[in-house]
């Protein structure tokens, strides 16, 4: 079975008005959207009345009751008795009985002679007291939310089954248990709760509200022109047509509500059903049964219509009540309700406890403080996040059920430290947008000063006869001039129309010698004047560091060419010259030291002599 009420992720727009509403706080904020969980939620279906961008749903059961129409069954509706306050646009109920017929039922009935019966089933346990006193069961979100959140009250949940169960049973009595029965009514929750019957004598095979069952009308093309006088199968109720009144369950048994001498408070709407239980769980002495509706009446239910009616519709059930009562059969009504008088209306409940651990004080106060909420006078709450105070605020979230980004306050904080952030990075922006105008014109301006420079060296190299080349550590060229060009043939010269300059390609493909390149890229020391040869062509090279083992350059001579052939003789004529001149200079050299030894020798003999022959003479 589908889930009771769920979010629209695609419509939620976050507005936390369904938080607002939900008694059970059973509705989480995740994945950006409100997300009903269903073994929290007690089915009252507020959420799906406030919800203005309708992202809120509840379960639809039309397509389960047109394939029972459609079938050989005999299908019985039953309707609540709040129908007289949803169909006032109907001037008969009549009409609104045969519209009901004309969708395929067989059988049409009220349950209002439910609420007979059940009414008489609650004055006979109230009045037999015996010091205990009950919370009503009649209404399915009443007894739903004890189970769940008031466990302890459990045990004073009066046990009796709701009019719609009761009436059921009657009909399967009346018409045969193998009769189908729908649910005609202005409660959503009563389509879990007729669940809890599905395997007793009060099946419901299908509940829709009223707002399905105009769904239903429109498809079908039906309107009060278009059907003639039905009334309503037996048995027809008396003054259970009261009941989506506050206080008409009393009414319907002659229960009046004199403050003096009845031990019943009747109380409806969400926040006094919520503050009736708290104080009968608080107070043993309140001394009082409690009637409990958790909608302002069933005129008022989350299955009617839209539109804010309450009394208009109160107004609409009184006097149908009224008109019906000047033509009910007494006799026959009381012959009906003997009849049924034995039908087992008892049930009982069990504990379905969702209450959530509470959090302590320091995990609360840790949370209020998180969420800039230190302060006593900033607790006191706006209630935009759904919870009454800061407080319950802090302990919802320390039980998961809400999130920061919930609480107003603290998103306009955090909202205006980001303005203030985003303020201080767009004028951070700017300045930088201007930083980078001037940046981007010098660098155009040293762009093109570049180029000018580069279109210039360009210029340059290609006035120079030799064979110039710069390539990269991966042997592509990066430039190379006209005379390097044609020094490389005609392959060479077709490559540089498309690719003036040969850029990216490999020096290998041109030249034999391309390791001399690889070799000083990888060691740094330059080759300087090394002759090689190349297809009968004798060639100078010479391979130097620009950039150490990324960039190197190479200057190619071709040694055949006439101008570098004279220019190469004349100084290598040089050279030898010099290295002549050299030599001759070392000779004389030699021959001066020796001329100068001999002199020595010469002129010291000759002075010896001359001792010599003084001494002899």
């Amino acid at each position: 079975m589908a889930q009771l009420i769920k979010g629209n992720k695609d419509k939620c727009n976050l507005s936390f008005t369904c938080i607002r509403v939900c008694p059970a706080k059973a509705i989480k904020i995740a994945d950006n959207y409100a997300n009903i969980m269903p073994d929290r939620c007690i089915g009252c279906g507020n959420c799906v009345v406030v919800c203005a961008q309708k992202a809120i749903s509840f379960r639809n059961q039309v397509d389960t009751v047109r394939k029972m129409l459609n079938s050989d069954v005999k299908v019985a509706a039953i309707c609540d008795p709040a129908i007289s306050g949803e169909f006032d646009d109907i001037s008969d109920y009549r009409k609104f009985v045969a519209m009901i017929r004309e969708l395929g039922f067989s059988l049409v009935s009220e349950v209002a002679f439910g609420v007979d019966l059940v009414a008489q089933e609650y004055k006979e346990l109230l009045g037999d007291f015996h010091g205990k006193y009950y919370v009503s069961t009649h209404c399915p979100p009443v007894r739903s939310y004890v189970e769940k959140y008031r466990p302890g009250l459990v045990d004073n949940l009066a046990p009796i089954v709701p009019p719609f169960v009761a009436m059921a049973k009657v009909m399967h009595k009346k018409y045969g248990s193998d009769v189908k029965v729908v649910y005609i009514s202005a409660c959503v929750a009563a389509k879990d709760e007729a669940m809890a019957f599905a395997h007793t004598d009060g099946k419901i095979d299908a509940v829709i509200s009223f707002q399905e069952l105009r769904a239903m009308f429109k498809e079908d093309d039906i309107n009060e022109a278009s059907v003639e006088y039905s009334d309503f199968d037996p048995p027809v109720g008396r003054k259970g047509g009261l009941y989506p009144i506050n206080q008409g369950l009393w009414q319907t048994v002659d229960m009046q509500q004199d403050l003096l001498n009845t031990n019943i408070i009747s109380v409806d709407g969400r926040n006094n059903f919520l503050g009736s239980l708290k104080e009968f769980s608080a107070h043993t002495n309140l001394n009082q049964n409690l009637d409990l509706y958790y909608c302002e009446g069933c005129v008022m239910g989350p299955g009617m219509s839209p539109g804010d009616k309450k009394f208009l519709r109160q107004s609409n059930v009184v006097r149908y009540v009224e008109k019906r009562l000047k033509v009910i059969d007494n006799t026959l009504w009381e012959k009906d309700m003997k009849e049924f008088k034995d039908i087992d209306l008892s049930r009982s409940f069990k504990i379905t406890d969702r209450r959530l651990p509470q959090p302590s004080e320091q995990e609360v106060q840790r949370v209020l403080h998180d969420m800039g909420k230190s302060n006593v006078e900033d607790q006191l709450g706006c209630g935009a996040c759904g919870y009454p105070s800061c407080k319950e605020f802090a302990v919802a979230y320390c039980q998961g059920l809400t999130n920061f980004e919930m609480c107003y306050s603290y998103s306009l904080k955090t909202l205006h430290t980001y303005i203030n952030k985003v303020h201080a990075a767009n004028e951070n922006l700017k300045n930088t947008k201007e930083a980078l105008k001037e940046s981007e014109e010098k660098a155009r301006k040293e762009e093109l000063a570049a180029r000018e420079a580069a279109e210039t060296i360009t210029a340059m190299l290609n006035k120079i006869r030799a064979g110039i080349v710069m390539v990269d550590a991966r042997l592509n060229i990066i430039e190379a001039n006209l005379s390097f060009v044609n020094m490389m043939g005609e392959d060479a010269k077709q490559l540089n129309e498309i690719i003036p300059g040969l850029k990216g390609a490999d020096i290998n493909t041109f030249l034999p010698f391309g390791a001399m390149f690889s070799t000083v890229l990888q060691t740094g020391q330059e080759i300087i004047n090394r002759d090689t040869t190349q297809d009968d062509v004798i060639l100078n090279v010479s391979v130097f560091t620009i950039k150490k083992h990324q960039i190197v350059g190479g200057i190619i001579r071709d040694l055949t060419a006439p101008e570098v052939r004279r220019e190469e003789v004349i100084n290598r004529a040089r050279s030898v010259i010099r290295d002549n001149l050299q030599t001759v200079q070392q000779i004389a050299f030699l021959l001066g030291e020796s001329a100068s030894k001999t002199e020595k020798v010469l002129s010291s003999i000759i002075e010896a002599q001359k001792l010599g022959d003084s001494h002899g003479g």
